[in-house]
């Protein structure tokens, strides 16, 4: 599919890719291994950047570039980091799975999200990505700066048409729009009440009808008709996360995997007992036993700490269900094909639906 016609060719000089397909960013199940068969298939491929260090960036982005011949974005959360708060009530609501597992210290905090800040700014400049994309909003004026003269195109995700009208006055150069379908985090940063967010193919033409920008659309697309209809709807082009999961490069758990291809992935919801922040994901232990969402976690990102050590003494059990398993509304339509097979099967499953020929 070398010679693939699309029928918006905005993408090719946004993601610079042979196709309009940008693998979305999923932070501990994906890195260079699935970025580099996507951008191999013909995606524009993306790192995941908020778990990790500047080290870790850099070196995972030196890898890519190694590995693979095409584009690569590397994506950061914009969150502003809360004040200090009192967990108690969180540890307390988790202190029957303390005594369970023989936890005595909760307090590991482990990885922590991280905000966007000068020092990742400066790997941004020395690694110099095609694309570079913030969830959560936009980093201070003096950064973003930075990072449009590193000659990065910058991508930023909305969940409403407000966001997206935001965005566009700050100019940045395409706009993520995410639906209610997608997996993991919700990028909502205008606040609003999180039950009136939009699904997809209603978000989608609002947002290309308020904005002069190409719109990259992300939720619930895992197969050709999805990319095809978003296509239709007006995206120049789509971001696709939940069905790379099934990908053997992907780094999910046994567990993760088998929920993705089971019953139990037509009913992820929304949860914040992982991170504090709403993330669509399958049910899980805490979910099933404390319910998906609890007013005494901490915010974003904070309830992850108390979490970890759960996660790491149910591990040794070989037991899951303190790690989350995010995915989007569309999961079972992923195959498990690796990623650069799936790349070039979307793209052209899309393309034979759009009846544009090579």
């Amino acid at each position: 599919m070398a010679g693939a016609r699309w029928p918006d060719d905005r993408f090719a000089a946004l993601l610079g890719s042979r196709h309009p397909i940008l693998l979305a960013p999923m932070a501990g199940a994906a890195a260079v291994d699935l970025a580099a068969a996507a951008v191999a298939g013909g995606a524009a491929g993306s790192l995941p950047c908020a778990l990790l260090a500047p080290e870790q960036v850099r070196a995972q982005a030196a890898e890519l570039r190694a590995r693979a011949s095409g584009p690569i974005n590397l994506n950061f959360f914009c969150h502003s980091m809360p004040d200090e708060v009192d967990e108690g009530p969180w540890r307390a609501l988790l202190a029957p799975f303390y005594e369970r597992y023989g936890v005595r210290d909760g307090r590991d905090a482990g990885p922590v999200r991280r905000p966007f800040d000068s020092p990742m700014c400066d790997v941004v400049e020395a690694v110099r990505p095609e694309l570079v994309s913030f969830h959560f909003g936009l980093p201070e004026d003096r950064l973003l700066d930075r990072v449009r003269s590193s000659g990065a195109r910058v991508i930023a995700n909305a969940t409403s048409v407000a966001e997206a009208l935001w965005l566009a006055e700050r100019g940045v150069d395409a706009i993520i729009a995410q639906g209610w379908e997608a997996g993991g985090h919700a990028g909502r940063f205008l606040g609003g009440r999180p039950d009136e967010q939009m699904g997809l193919f209603a978000l989608l033409p609002r947002i290309r009808d308020s904005v002069t920008l190409p719109v990259i659309a992300a939720g619930g697309i895992a197969d050709g008709r999805g990319i095809a209809a978003a296509l239709i709807l007006g995206a120049a082009a789509v971001q696709i996360g939940t069905a790379y999961l099934h990908c053997p490069e992907s780094l999910i758990t046994p567990a993760h995997r088998a929920a993705l291809a089971s019953e139990a992935a037509d009913h992820s919801v929304f949860t914040n007992l992982f991170s504090g922040g709403l993330a669509r994901g399958s049910w899980t232990e805490p979910m099933t036993t404390l319910g998906p969402v609890r007013s005494e976690a901490p915010p974003f990102p904070l309830a992850t700490a108390a979490l970890t050590p759960l996660a790491e003494a149910a591990a040794e059990r070989r037991e899951a269900g303190f790690r989350p398993m995010w995915s989007g509304q569309a999961a079972r339509l992923g195959r498990a094909l690796p990623a650069r097979e799936l790349t070039e099967l979307l793209a052209g499953d899309a393309l034979a639906l759009i009846g544009v020929k090579d």
